[in-house]
């Protein structure tokens, strides 16, 4: 009676993972690279009202998708922020997730590793591999999650933003030898949003704690330019939308301004929104105004960019 009982609990928890519109899966299940051995936990505090993750051990996707039905066949990889220290899961992640779907835009929420941890050989290395595995992921599961495997864009906030548009302008097209499937998929966006972005790590409008996070205390020139991403904006950079507002004084507009500049030289189509205020981290911006109105801006601006395929 008992096995039978395990088996029928077995049967229910493997039906409810493969119809269930919500799950989380790993990003490496066959070892985590660039990665050392270490007994550091991984740490959730609630206690400021929201959902702060530190110290990721274990980086994953938590895959949010809209009814068959109301699937466009869009997604959206979505990058919290929290400086390279901590991600804001809930106010730049999972909150954000439940937006498209309601859309019917499918969301994909990067738990990635932040430098600041331990446990890291390379530290700037990691957030990257991050999120060129997770567009991989999400490529290799394009039907599964009835999404269309060239309408897979990349979001980001702050920090999150930094690493969004990392992946857009230092994607690579996989490797067509590798033995893991995956692996021989692109990793580059078709699309990106960028979130009050940190972009340049040129001292004079960076976010200072974002480039101590990444590259440490004394980064070399090379990795200074490197991650300044509005320096390696190519014609081939993936179309860009931009929200950014004018007062925000931890991470200045003029990060998202070099960027439309650097996308509108290369001829890549581009929408930059700037509004009066709104400071800093509003996430949906719900109860603050016209400063909501990004969001419904940017579900417009996806069907467009989209829909031009």
């Amino acid at each position: 009676m008992r096995i039978l009982i395990v088996l029928i609990l077995s049967l229910f928890i493997n039906s409810f993972h493969l119809y269930s519109q919500n799950y989380t899966i790993p990003l490496w299940e066959n070892g985590v690279p660039n990665s050392n051995i270490n007994t550091d936990k991984e740490i959730v505090d609630y206690s400021g009202g929201l959902e702060i993750v530190k110290n990721v051990q274990n980086p994953s996707i938590s895959v949010f998708l809209p009814s068959k039905n109301n699937a466009t066949g869009d997604a959206v990889i979505i990058c919290p922020g929290g400086g390279y220290w901590v991600l804001a899961y809930d106010w730049e992640g999972t909150d954000i997730a439940k937006a498209l779907n309601a859309k019917g835009i499918a969301a994909i929420v990067l738990k990635y590793r932040l430098p600041t941890s331990s446990n890291s050989i390379i530290p700037h290395k990691t957030p990257l591999m991050d999120a060129k595995k997770a567009m991989r992921l999400t490529r290799l599961n394009a039907e599964k999650w009835n999404i269309k495997t060239d309408r897979i864009g990349i979001m980001g906030f702050s920090a999150g933003g930094h690493l969004a548009s990392t992946l857009s302008v230092h994607y690579d097209n996989g490797n067509a030898n590798h033995k893991d499937a995956v692996e021989r998929l692109s990793s580059k966006p078709d699309f990106s949003i960028l979130m009050y972005p940190v972009i340049t790590f040129n001292n004079k409008h960076t976010h200072k704690g974002s480039v101590k996070a990444l590259l440490g205390d004394n980064p070399s020139e090379k990795l200074i330019n490197y991650y300044s991403n509005e320096l390696h904006i190519t014609e081939n950079t993936p179309p860009t939308f931009l929200v950014h507002s004018s007062n925000d004084d931890v991470v200045p507009v003029k990060n998202s301004l070099l960027y439309y500049e650097a996308l509108q030289e290369k001829g890549v189509s581009a929408e930059m929104h700037i509004y009066p205020y709104g400071g800093h981290g509003f996430s949906l911006a719900i109860n603050k105004g016209h400063l909501s109105s990004w969001f419904n801006r940017c579900a417009d601006w996806i069907k467009y960019t989209t829909n031009k395929k």
